[in-house]
């Protein structure tokens, strides 16, 4: 027995030397890749081919390729927008070879104006997470912001309530409004104010947009219900300008600039500028009626007449990268303005003729990166920013308008306006602080922990009634998030993160109450305090089947707290409902993405997802009795079904197009009405104003070499198609009044023009091309037919 041990242990040991001797004369390959001007480029594909062995490059371009056979090999990297570079090499056992590549820009594939491949850094897709990343340098040469290019992306819908600068409502598979959180570089734009939204920001700001779908990573640290949009922008470091400017109809101008130097010592400069304008006076059709005979026109066509925006924002950031003390330390200022008329209320069968909204936004803000600090493998970043700019609503004029442009002044004596005479300047006093720390035990094995603090204060005054003690009474709200994470990553082929949540919310308002219910009795203010703990969980996982074919499935138990616009209102067409409850929500979540070719000139992409939401104290908004407002309110229980998919084709250089489709059964199934025990009639009804089933098609053909050699020219097409959908709920009312919105198309055409290689571009562009009718929420019109031109030039060049 004994003897049996001893050569039992023995195999053991000569198992183990023999395989450790095996892995020690394995060899590596480790290298950096750049561009054609030295720039890294972060996520590419290295692999070696006939092999099963692969990996990407880090954020400095750096790559690591372990456990290689010795002998001849061929290693191959590949990027979105670059061509493809391959080297042989010559390994010998355990050698580290070093190998570096300098890939050059694929100025066909950069030129598409359209939405191509699923991501600009092939790591993002890599993912357990259902994500997609838009390639946002491919979209630089159009007139989109950055809504405008979510919106041709499965899965999602932005509604406008008109024109440029107009309130948007983000919807991600059924989930929408603030249930869908954004970040721009990570840090949550919660705080960011009216001058800084997605449907103002030009898309030359970005380098790509991620979109998270269900599942948030801990990293970003969130309490989204239905997913995450991620803004990231160039912040390389290297001396670069990109300037553009934009005309076109209802006398609209835009422009931004980018540019960014880095110096000798590691001194580095970024500033980000742009601006909008808009007369937005586009054609709507609408009811109205004659302010002084009542005649009724039950359909007119007419142009909106007040409702001009602008704004102007800067960003602009200094400090130090690649020091000891920091990889990157900057302090900067985001400072901009912005003034909007407000043309309609909640629906446009209120037209106002002289109010309007301005404000602006004062963040200062710091962020810190360092990574292997203290230890190897411990990174570190945060980054903190306070919000000190002010909103303002200007309503003093007691005049009544209607679309014909006709007036009718107000009651005699009597000081009013169009909705609510006022004058209220008010600061949120919003500050938000994010903490992000990782460390990778072993090559499988790592940790995340993320804390993301939010503080708001809202003040304000009103010159038209400064002894209001309304306007005095506090409207405070703090949360915390705090996120930790693990994840194992076996291989190259299969990952899983679990992650817990802890959900931590504070308001404080005040109540209003009367001791006599007599006309003209005293209101007295009782101050509330509301408090919310949650806890939340979850997991992703994802493996490749084959290196072209992966699979993904994810679950969470989420929770978001509401927003401060939600319950103290917005003091615009949002009211406040300080009584909501957080909402939950079970998210399931499948994928599937397969890549192929057919002799590497035709090219597909396959991609399909599926979803299972069941929320409870869902939040949605409802109209007010007279329609003018909007409110929000908990909703008992609603589930969501759905399933998006898109297919990618092209070929050559010559060809792209692609077809993406979005289905979501969004249905009611709460059983008594709220707060009751008498049964709802809209249970398992759809819910009303969103849409069940919306289409992207697009197609973008390129001619090369027009002209003079590096020129291109580039013919785009986007369809846009939304069906019917119910703008009320359909339990209620007859056939006639249940307002099923009509079918909708929107065409959108573009050329584009490239020189030199890029430098120079025009883009000639035209929106709703067959100028058809189209509405978003509670049938808010958007623009009309519009035509655009824009001019770009892009510089860049290696720092030294």
């Amino acid at each position: 027995m004994q003897i049996r041990k001893f050569l039992l242990i023995g195999a053991l040991l000569l198992t183990n030397l023999f395989y450790s001797f095996a892995q020690n004369s394995k060899s590596s390959i480790n290298g950096k890749i750049t561009d054609e001007n030295g720039e890294p480029i972060p996520g590419a594909l290295v692999k070696i081919l006939n092999t099963s062995l692969s990996t990407t490059s880090d954020l400095n371009g750096n790559f690591n390729l372990k456990n290689i056979p010795s002998g001849k090999q061929t290693v191959q990297a590949s990027s979105v927008g670059m061509t493809t570079a391959s080297k042989e090499v010559s390994l010998k056992p355990a050698e580290n070879y070093p190998l570096n590549f300098k890939m050059i820009t694929n100025v066909q594939q950069m030129e598409t104006v359209s939405v191509i491949g699923r991501s600009a850094v092939q790591d993002v897709n890599r993912q357990a997470y259902n994500v997609i990343a838009i390639d946002a340098k491919k979209l630089h040469n159009t007139t989109l912001d950055i809504s405008h290019a979510l919106d041709r992306v499965s899965g999602i819908r932005v509604r406008e309530s008109g024109g440029v600068g107009s309130r948007i409502d983000f919807a991600m598979n059924g989930f929408n409004g603030r249930q869908v959180k954004f970040f721009i570089d990570g840090v949550p734009m919660e705080n960011f104010g009216s001058s800084f939204q997605i449907n103002n920001i030009p898309i030359n700001l970005a380098e790509r947009v991620e979109v998270y779908k269900g599942v948030v990573p801990i990293w970003l640290g969130s309490d989204a219900l239905g997913g995450a949009v991620n803004i990231v922008t160039d912040s390389s470091p290297r001396t670069y300008a990109d300037a553009a400017y934009s005309f076109g109809s209802f006398n609209t101008h835009r422009s931004s600039v980018n540019a960014g130097i880095i110096t000798k010592k590691g001194i580095t400069f970024q500033v980000n500028a742009f601006q909008n304008y808009s007369d937005n006076n586009y054609w709507v059709t609408v009811e109205t009626s004659d302010l002084y005979t009542g005649k009724y026109y039950p359909e007119v066509r007419v142009r909106r007449f007040h409702d001009n925006y602008h704004n102007e924002t800067v960003i602009a950031n200094i400090g130090v990268v690649n020091k000891k003390y920091a990889d990157k330390l900057t302090f900067g200022i985001t400072a901009g303005q912005n003034k909007a008329d407000i043309q309609t209320g909640a629906r446009m069968k209120v037209v106002y003729g002289s109010w309007f909204r301005e404000g602006n936004t004062i963040i200062p803000q710091m962020k810190y990166q360092k990574n292997d600090l203290f230890l190897k493998n411990l990174n570190f970043n945060m980054s903190a920013n306070y919000n000190l700019g002010h909103e303002q609503n200007i309503d003093t004029v007691n005049i009544k308008y209607n679309w014909l442009g006709e007036t009718k002044p107000g009651p005699v004596g009597v000081a009013g306006g169009e909705q609510t005479r006022q004058l209220y300047k008010f600061r949120n006093n919003n500050g938000l602080a994010t903490a992000n720390l990782s460390y990778k035990i072993a090559d499988s094995h790592a940790i995340m922990l993320n804390n993301v603090t939010n503080f708001f204060n809202r003040k304000g005054w009103d010159a038209l009634s400064p002894e209001s003690e309304a306007n005095e009474q506090p409207r405070i709200s703090s949360k915390n998030i705090t996120g930790l994470g693990y994840r194992f990553q076996p291989n190259e082929k299969w990952n899983t993160t679990v992650f817990g949540k802890y959900f931590y919310q504070r308001n404080k308002y005040s109540q209003s109450y009367t001791i006599s219910e007599s006309w003209g009795a005293q209101t007295y203010y009782l101050e509330q305090v509301n408090k919310y703990n949650k806890l939340g969980y979850g997991i992703a996982a994802t493996y490749f089947l084959l290196p072209n074919l992966q699979i993904k499935a994810s679950h969470e138990k989420a929770y978001r707290l509401p927003e401060t616009e939600e319950l103290f209102g917005d003091l615009l067409n949002i009211s406040g409902n300080i009584s909501l409850k957080p909402e939950q929500s079970y998210n399931y979540n499948a994928g599937v993405t397969w890549a192929t070719h057919i002799n590497k000139i035709h090219r597909f992409n396959f991609d399909v997802n599926a979803l299972y939401r069941k929320t409870s104290d869902f939040i949605r908004v409802n109209l007010d009795p007279n329609q003018v407002k909007q409110s929000m309110k908990n909703w008992d229980n609603v589930e969501n079904k759905g399933i998006d998919g898109e297919i990618r084709y092209s070929y050559k250089n010559l060809i792209t197009s692609g077809i993406n489709v979005t289905y979501q059964d969004i249905k009611d199934k709460s059983i008594y009405q709220q707060n009751s025990n008498v049964p709802s009639l809209s249970y398992n009804t759809p819910m009303p104003n969103l849409p069940t089933f919306f289409s992207n098609v697009d197609l973008s053909v390129f001619l090369h070499n027009v002209y003079r050699k590096g020129n291109t020219l580039s013919f785009g097409y986007n369809l846009l198609y939304v069906a019917p959908f119910y703008l009320y709920t359909p339990a209620y009312g007859t056939t006639s009044t249940k307002f099923l919105t009509e079918r909708q198309y929107a065409h959108d055409a573009s050329i584009v023009y490239t020189m030199a290689n890029g430098k120079y571009n025009i883009a000639f562009e035209c929106k709703n091309l067959m100028d058809n009718l189209l509405i978003d929420n509670y049938s808010l019109q958007k623009p009309s037919r519009g035509f655009y031109v824009k001019t770009r030039y892009y510089f860049s060049r290696k720092s030294n």
